[in-house]
């Protein structure tokens, strides 16, 4: 039996050996956990450095694969994990990733932008989810007259910014005060591009926003107006002792105006000159015919260039010697475009005046009359302008004393000046040699009529020139309103068929087809006059709503018209609310009378679209003149009691009775250089032809009938008068 000793030893052996087998068994598991981890790091870490994820920190402890880092997204992360379980059995993963942290979003641009015109209004633009656009929509239908508003906006959810507040009610506001407009809304800004009517409309719309603007609110504003009406479109340029510059200076389009300005520079005007860019041009060559009445100027160094629509006037002072004013003259006229019509002015020196005499005289669309040249003496320039004043009214005279004019010149002023009767406005130019007329005039028989006034005067064997342009607007034959003529009978038209509007609205009621139409026929005639259609309304509602309501009813009466067949170029549409009435507000009948669309002219002279005809040239000689007795006969006639009078005076059949030289000189045509010597007439003559010198006027006899008649004073009417006869052949007789 084994010793206690032998079972104690041989247990010890046993334990030990059981230790060392585990000891070594722990280190071999150590071992191939140790391996395990690497081989699984290892692949991980390649599967991710090939799909380019080096980002990624790999860790393993045990079986777990640890991933760690900063993802730049949520992308990236998801990646990283999927490459990994490529490598290694996904649950054996663990993400310990980060994602990095993101920019704030920016919010979007909001922006409005609000189109008004005739149609309506639009809303077109992103606006921010707490913007109540309902509200928006309401506002503008019950603050302005708009036949519809149309939201086309979008909402983004974010927070609303700075300013957007206070610039969408300014940019609302706006929409109210101006009809055709765009208008641009943003945070703490709003930009405005709208048309007007007219320049003070321009104005008034500028001054409305600026007091209207918040605080805090930028505005940018581009106001255009229409061009004016220019009537007649006018150029005044001269060069003087004062230097260069403009009276006047129109011009049709900015390409005009630009080189009409430049070709002033280059003549010598000193800073950069204004001209008035509008309407009614007699042609689109206008610009470059006013560049070569500047350039005829700046040539002769000294002078005047005039131009009123198509005529020309080129005044060339005494200075300038008569080779020089010829050649510039002719270079002008070569120069200026077919339409227009060139009158040389070449001014003689008061002391000596040089040359053949020279007398001109230019009537202007106003009826004025300006003369200047030489006149025999002060009776004579007396009788002349007597004459004048009586056939135009009102006068310019510029005359001057010279005993040295030809034999029979006071006859040749005479004759040069009632020639001028069938003229609406031009020029005669009158010298020893030939009497010269240009001008407009609406009968197109002028020419003819000139002609036999001329032979009634002077006699056969006088030359003349005459260039005559025949305007269709000024012929008395074809019935042609005048402009006060075409509202009145537009007006009457409203006032016997008013048109309806809807209750609030510019929406036209009830069947207004029958009015339309007459307006129509009406305007036919009348399209060439600047006319405006003035919407008005009564006085219930807001001041703003009912001025944009008037505006948009007469705009909707214009397009109506234009619509029905009129033409409508020249039609403006204004709306005045409730700031003119007619009638009082405080009863139905007065508000109803308020409630009115009106027609007003704003301008009396026509807008030309086109060139008139190119002017009527005709030369000659004249013929012979009727029978100064039987002419006198024959107007004594008519007369009762023989009594002289207006028609008389015009017809040129007046012979003095009593005077000791009856010659022909004093009778029918050549009358009138005796004007300052007649009494007895009536009142029209008297105006025209009183002398304020008692010792002027003539005795006068009484006829078996006991009518007073004039005669002539012998110291007045003496043989130095008959001088003036001309002789058949046009030449003065001795």
């Amino acid at each position: 039996m084994p010793s206690r000793h032998s079972r104690l030893t041989s247990a010890l052996a046993t334990i030990v050996a059981l230790g060392g087998a585990g000891a070594a068994c722990w280190y071999g598991a150590q071992a191939a956990a140790t391996v395990l981890e690497d081989r699984s790091r290892a692949d991980v870490r390649l599967a991710l450095q090939t799909e380019g994820l080096d980002w990624v920190e790999v860790a393993t402890d045990g079986l777990q694969v640890q991933l760690a880092g900063t993802a730049p997204t949520e992308a990236d992360r998801f990646r990283a994990m999927t490459r990994a379980a490529t490598a290694v059995d996904a649950n054996r993963i663990v993400d310990q990733m980060d994602i990095a942290t993101r920019e704030p979003i920016t919010p979007p641009d909001f922006e409005v932008e609000l189109l008004r015109n005739d149609a309506g209004i639009s809303l077109i633009g992103l606006v921010p989810a707490g913007t109540d656009r309902a509200a928006v929509v309401r506002r503008l239908e019950s603050e302005t007259a708009a036949p519809d508003v149309t939201d086309l906006l979008e909402a983004a959810d974010y927070p609303v910014p700075d300013g957007w507040a206070p610039a969408l009610d300014y940019g609302l506001r706006v929409a109210q005060m101006a009809p055709r407009a765009k208008v641009s809304i943003q945070p703490g800004a709003v930009s405005v591009t709208a048309i007007t009517d007219s320049a003070d409309e321009k104005a008034r719309l500028q001054t409305e926003l600026n007091r209207a603007r918040p605080d805090g609110v930028r505005l940018a504003a581009d106001i255009s107006a229409p061009r004016p009406v220019i009537a007649p479109f006018t150029l005044r340029f001269l060069i003087d002792d004062q230097g260069a510059r403009f009276d006047a200076c129109s011009a049709d389009t900015e390409d005009s105006r630009d080189a009409i300005v430049q070709a002033a520079i280059r003549a010598g005007v000193t800073g950069k000159p204004g001209c008035t860019i509008g309407l009614g041009s007699p042609s689109p060559d206008w610009g470059r015919a006013a560049v070569a009445g500047v350039n005829a100027v700046a040539a002769l160094g000294a002078g005047t260039i005039t131009i009123a629509d198509a005529d020309v006037a080129l005044t060339i002072p005494a200075s300038i010697e008569d080779p020089r004013a010829t050649e510039v003259a002719a270079r002008l006229e070569g120069a200026l475009p077919p339409v227009f019509s060139l009158q040389t002015i070449h001014e003689q020196a008061e002391a000596a005046p040089t040359g053949p005499a020279e007398f001109t005289a230019t009537a202007s669309n106003d009826g004025t009359l300006t003369m200047q040249g030489p006149i025999g003496d002060q009776r004579m320039g007396e009788a002349v302008e007597s004459l004048a004043r009586a056939r135009f009214g009102s006068i310019d005279a510029r005359l001057r004393n010279d005993v040295e004019v030809p034999s029979g010149w006071a006859l040749r002023v005479i004759a040069g000046i009632e020639a001028m009767a069938p003229l609406k406005n031009g020029t005669v130019a009158v010298t020893p040699d030939l009497v010269t007329l240009s001008g407009t005039s609406g009968d197109q028989q002028a020419s003819d009529k000139i002609t036999a006034a001329l032979s009634q005067r002077l006699g056969a064997g006088s030359a003349y020139e005459l260039s005559i342009r025949y305007d269709p607007r000024l012929d008395p034959t074809l019935g042609l309103p005048d402009g006060t003529e075409c509202v009145d009978a537009l007006n009457r038209t409203m006032q016997e068929s008013a048109i309806g509007f809807e209750p609030n609205k510019s929406v036209i009621a009830g069947d207004a087809e029958p009015t339309l139409a007459a307006l129509a026929e009406t305007m036919e005639n009348c399209g060439d006059f600047r006319i405006e259609l003035a919407g008005h309304t009564d006085s219930q509602g807001s001041e703003g709503f009912n001025a944009d309501l008037s505006r948009a009813r007469a705009q909707a009466v214009l397009t109506a018209i234009t619509e029905a067949g009129a033409p409508g170029a020249n039609l403006t549409a204004r709306g005045y609310g409730e700031s003119q009435p007619i009638a009082s507000n405080e009863t139905e009948a007065g508000r109803e009378a308020n409630r009115r669309i009106e027609f007003r002219l704003l301008s009396a002279l026509p807008v030309r679209t086109e060139p008139l005809a190119e002017p009527e040239t005709v030369t000659g000689t004249t013929g012979a003149a009727p029978d100064p007795a039987a002419a006198a006969d024959e107007v004594a006639t008519a007369q009762p009691n023989g009594a002289i009078t207006a028609e008389a005076v015009r017809a040129g059949a007046i012979a003095l009775p009593g005077s000791e030289t009856e010659a022909p000189a004093f009778a029918g045509p050549q009358m009138p250089t005796i004007a300052p010597a007649i009494v007895g007439a009536d009142e029209d003559v008297a105006e025209a032809f009183t002398d304020e010198d008692e010792n002027a006027r003539v005795p006068v006899e009484t006829p078996d009938d006991d009518t007073p008649r004039p005669t002539a004073r012998p110291d007045e009417v003496g043989a130095d008068e008959t001088d003036d006869t001309p002789t058949g052949d046009g030449t003065a007789a001795e």
